[in-house]
């Protein structure tokens, strides 16, 4: 009989065998991984350390340069410039995951009910979304702040609503694309014959499976959530003075950015900076799962 030769098991420990994966993760997840480690701990240990109160007046002279006492220099009104960006990161990082997170709650959980029930509750949901989506984007958010009245115009509680019910939709219709594959699936088929409702399949059944999807899209989201953010600051429909909100501070500063470019380049490169962050995170994120992003307007 011919002789048999035995190869031994290989055994790999679970710590090495978590090692060897972590790093095959692509490089976009690393760096963007690192900016965002950056950001939470300035967010965190920011107020620490920041040489000045950011509402500050008169720390300095108005518009003076960068020196060892004004790391950035000042703003119109003698504000020390590095310690409102240094407080403005947890101002705009709360913001920009705080309102992404409440659209996926919301728009997530209805475009799964809706692409799971289909029906008139599909179509009729469906096309009030689609006719929010058609509305441009600042625009849209725009005509909520109005709608809110000028007595709520800047709170943080209305800028998250605003952020949450622009991204509703889209992230819904995600969603509901992901719920239409998933209802034909086996295990659906199960849920439903054991009599269970539609409510308890879509939170037993498809959430758990469509939570790589609904990450990914959280991600992306919330990578251009600071630049609405910043962008109804910049119009002045953002958070009230003298919060150090990296938009307002650009426009604020705006008419001197010829005499004094750094008070508003500054604010600019920070905001610049966590969407890349969020971005490049999310695109490496997005390939460990073996996700593809689908980018395309805000």
């Amino acid at each position: 009989m011919a002789s048999e030769i035995l190869t031994p098991e290989v055994r790999v420990a679970p710590g090495r065998r978590v090692l060897l994966h972590v790093k095959r993760w692509p490089a976009s997840l690393w760096v963007g991984g690192l900016i965002l480690a950056l950001f939470t701990l300035v967010a965190i240990t920011g107020p620490l350390w920041a040489p000045y109160d950011p509402t500050m007046f008169g720390t300095g002279i108005p518009f003076s340069p960068p020196s060892s006492s004004h790391l950035l220099g000042t703003d119109q009104l003698g504000r020390d410039v590095f310690s409102r960006i240094v407080y403005g990161a947890p101002i705009d990082l709360f913001l920009a995951l705080a309102s992404t997170f409440l659209a996926l709650i919301v728009g997530g959980s209805l475009g799964l009910l809706s692409g799971y029930v289909g029906g008139w509750f599909d179509d009729v949901l469906m096309r009030i979304f689609d006719g929010l989506i058609s509305i441009p984007l600042l625009i849209f958010a725009l005509l909520i702040i109005a709608a809110a009245g000028p007595e709520e115009s800047g709170s943080m509680v209305l800028l998250i609503g605003v952020v949450a019910l622009v991204y509703m939709p889209r992230i819904a219709r995600m969603a509901r694309a992901v719920a239409v594959d998933l209802a034909t699936r086996d295990f659906v088929t199960v849920a439903r014959t054991r009599g269970e409702s539609a409510w308890s399949i879509v939170r037993r059944e498809l959430v758990p499976n469509a939570t790589g999807v609904l990450l990914v899209e959280f991600g992306v989201r919330a990578g251009y959530a600071p630049i609405i953010i910043g962008s109804l600051g910049f119009l002045g429909f953002g958070a009230r003075p003298p919060t150090p909100e990296w938009g307002l501070m650009i426009s604020e500063n705006r008419s001197a950015i010829t005499a004094d470019p750094i008070v508003v380049l500054a604010p600019a490169l920070a905001l610049a900076l966590l969407v890349i962050g969020l971005n490049l995170f999310t695109d490496g994120f997005a390939r460990v799962i073996g996700r593809t992003i689908q980018r395309g307007p805000i």
